[in-house]
C-alpha cells in the first residue's frame, strides 16, 4: 500500500530521506544565524529605541539615520557589501579582525542579519514606547519613580508586552531573510536544497524539501508567540472584551 502511494508522488522521497542528515543541519545553521541574530539585534535596539523615543538631539538623529539606512536597504545587498565589499580594504585585512571575523562568511551573515533586525526592532520598540498609556506614566512620577526607574519598571515591561504581536512577525521575516546565507557559501536549509537539486540535476525535491522545514520552523514560531501572548497580554485581553458591546454592530436590533 505504501509502495503504490509513492508511485504517485512526483517526488524522490527516498533521495530527500538518504539525504536528510544534510537537511538537519541545514536547520541547525539557519536557527543558530536566525536567533543569535535576534538575540544580539534585541540587545542592540534597546539603548536605540530609548535614545529615538527620548528625542535625544543628539543620538536620536544618529539612531534615526541608522534605522533609515538598514531599512531602506535590501538585506541581500547589506550581506553583500560585508561578506564581499569589506575584503577589498587592505586596511581591514591586515587588522585583527578579518582572520577570525570578516573572513568567515557565518560571521559577516551574522554581522549583516544582526544590524537588520537590530534596526526594525529598534522602530518596533519606539512605537511601543511611544504609545505607553499616559496614565502610566503618570502614577510612576506621582509615586517618585525617577526618569530610569520608570523605564526599568514601567515603561520597558509595558512596551515589551505590548510589542509581542508584531516581535512575532519580525522574527518570521528574519527566518525568511535567512535565506541570503545560502549565496555566501553556507549550507543553510535553502543551500542545501540547492545542493541536492544541482547533485542529482533535480527540479523539486530540495527546494519543497526546505519550504516543509521553514513552514514547520514558522508553525511552532506561531505557536509559542500566541503562548506568550496569552500570558503576558491577557490584562489587555479582558478589557477589550469587556468594553465590547453586548451585540454586534452589524446586526439589526430587534423589534420590540
Amino acid at each position: 500500500m505504501m509502495e503504490n502511494l509513492l508511485t504517485y508522488i512526483p517526488l524522490d522521497i527516498a533521495l530527500i530521506a538518504e539525504n536528510f542528515d544534510r537537511f538537519l543541519y541545514g536547520v541547525w545553521v539557519t536557527l543558530n544565524l536566525t536567533f543569535l541574530s535576534l538575540l544580539l539585534g534585541g540587545l542592540l535596539s534597546i539603548p536605540m529605541a530609548i535614545a529615538r523615543a527620548s528625542k535625544h538631539r543628539v543620538l536620536n538623529p544618529l539612531v534615526q539615520g541608522y534605522t533609515y539606512v538598514f531599512r531602506g536597504t535590501p538585506l541581500l545587498v547589506q550581506t553583500y557589501l560585508i561578506y564581499y565589499g569589506v575584503g577589498q580594504f587592505e586596511v581591514i585585512r591586515e587588522s585583527f579582525l578579518w582572520d577570525p571575523i570578516l573572513s568567515s562568511a557565518w560571521w559577516c551573515a551574522l554581522i549583516a542579519f544582526t544590524l537588520n533586525t537590530a534596526a526594525y526592532t529598534t522602530e518596533l520598540l519606539r512605537g511601543a514606547i511611544a504609545d505607553t498609556p499616559t496614565g502610566e506614566v503618570e502614577a510612576a512620577i506621582a509615586t517618585g519613580h525617577s526618569y530610569r526607574s520608570r523605564l526599568r519598571r514601567i515603561i520597558l515591561p509595558s512596551a515589551f508586552r505590548r510589542a509581542i504581536p508584531a516581535y512575532s512577525n519580525e522574527v518570521i521575516f528574519m527566518l525568511h531573510g535567512s535565506v541570503i546565507a545560502s549565496t555566501i557559501t553556507l549550507q543553510d536549509i535553502l543551500g542545501v536544497g540547492r545542493w541536492l537539486n544541482g547533485r542529482y540535476y533535480l527540479a523539486y525535491e530540495g527546494f519543497i524539501t526546505a519550504a516543509l522545514l521553514y513552514f514547520l520552523i514558522v508553525l511552532c514560531i506561531t505557536w509559542a508567540f500566541r503562548g506568550f501572548e496569552r500570558r503576558y497580554l491577557r490584562h489587555l485581553t479582558r478589557r477589550d472584551t469587556a468594553a465590547q458591546p453586548a451585540t454586534s454592530p452589524l446586526q439589526t436590533p430587534e423589534k420590540v
